[in-house]
């Protein structure tokens, strides 16, 4: 199981990136996807989530209207839209799946993890 995360970098307030999450190793269409982020200082936190079986979404309210989290199955990717960004969104974001949670599952559960990719949000 593999998941890469990218797509991160400096951005300034009110700009937009789109991160994707490459996976291998597993099948897309049976287990979640989670985006997570972590702020220096910061706990770990769940940003959204697409679930396996017809894709239902999920969002933390900080983000909702602004953020959008899609999936490619011919690409394997699963994408994070963020629009609008403030420096409230600066940390590194993180992709993971798990075998056993599902969206809504606190972080320290999700067992496969992408490597992290910082984004900042600065003018």
């Amino acid at each position: 199981v593999q998941l890469q995360a990218s797509g991160g970098g400096l951005v300034q307030p009110g700009g937009s990136l789109r991160l994707p999450c490459a996976t291998s190793g597993f099948n897309l269409h049976h287990y979640p996807i989670a985006w997570f982020r972590q702020a220096p200082g910061k706990e770990r936190e769940g940003v959204s989530c697409i679930s396996a079986s017809g894709g239902a979404t999920s969002y933390v309210d900080s983000v909702k209207g602004r953020f959008t989290i899609s999936r490619d199955f011919s690409k394997r990717t699963v994408y994070l839209q963020m629009n609008n960004l403030s420096p409230e969104d600066t940390a590194i974001y993180y992709c993971a799946t798990d075998f056993q949670s599902t969206c809504g599952s606190i972080w320290y559960r999700w067992a496969y993890w992408g490597q992290g990719t910082l984004v900042t949000v600065s003018s």
